[in-house]
């Protein structure tokens, strides 16, 4: 087998560690024993890496450090097929430019919406014009329950503008993996929970009215009850999901 072009795990380790500063020989054996690589060997039994197999060691710390993926996860989608690193930079570029873009908005709208648009109903075939997503994106999130469209007369799909704001986030979560196929249990999950603050709030209008007919004063208050109950559901949902993936993160350290 030629030298020329394999660097022992000693070298690779001294090569990333200037973007990945955490790197250690350790680490990449444990990579190894996990199945995620498997460099030659000389007939000694040292460690030989050749440029593929440094590509895939980078592409594995491009996925644990900006893409937060458990290693089986990786693992799964490097057996799928070879992940492109300069395409998975491209698309964190991308990524990080329409984050910064949502942050520095002035508005829940990010600035771009006027109450007029918001308000009223737009031809699918003009989202790439107004929102900047393809309509094959939008279309997706209706087929998966995330947005409902209607027909015009002229059988025409239409987009509501008051969905404007979450397509933008379901866009900004496409950026991170999660497609409108992933948000399907969201929408399962907002029917479930619906009918639980339903019923929470026909308990609360109880003890507010006493009464069936509430006063508009008192639907304010439902109004300011259900924000606070989805607030609060929306704390424990976090908090559940963070202790889930508490050993996620102490892989990645590792």
């Amino acid at each position: 087998m030629p030298d020329a072009g394999y660097l022992t795990i000693g070298k690779v380790v001294k090569k990333l560690q200037t973007q990945y500063p955490d790197l250690s020989v350790s680490k990449v054996r444990y990579l190894e024993d996990e199945g995620l690589l498997n460099p030659s060997r000389t007939p000694g039994g040292y460690r030989l890496y050749s440029q593929h197999d440094i590509r895939r060691l980078e592409t594995i710390l491009f996925l644990q450090k900006n893409r937060f993926m458990p290693l089986q996860v990786i693992k799964d989608e490097l057996a799928k097929g070879e992940f492109s690193l300069a395409s998975l930079v491209s698309q964190t570029e991308t990524s990080s430019s329409f984050i910064d873009k949502v942050a520095n908005a002035d508005d829940g709208t990010n600035g771009q919406d006027s109450k007029e648009d918001l308000e009223k109903y737009h031809p699918l075939s003009r989202m790439p014009e107004i929102l900047g997503v393809s309509v094959g994106f939008v279309r997706e999130l209706s087929e998966a329950g995330v947005i409902k469209m209607r027909t015009s007369p002229h059988g025409r799909d239409l987009v509501d503008g008051h969905d404007f704001p979450l397509i933008r986030t379901c866009e900004e979560l496409r950026q991170f993996g999660i497609g409108p196929r992933n948000l399907r249990q969201y929408v399962q999950a907002a029917n479930r929970e619906s009918g639980m603050f339903e019923q929470a709030l026909t308990v609360y209008g109880r003890h507010v009215s006493g009464s069936s007919s509430p006063t508009p004063e008192q639907k304010e208050r439902y109004k300011q009850a259900l924000t606070r109950m989805v607030t609060l559901t929306n704390g424990v949902r976090e908090t559940l999901i963070r202790r889930s993936l508490h050993d996620t993160f102490k892989d990645m350290e590792s």
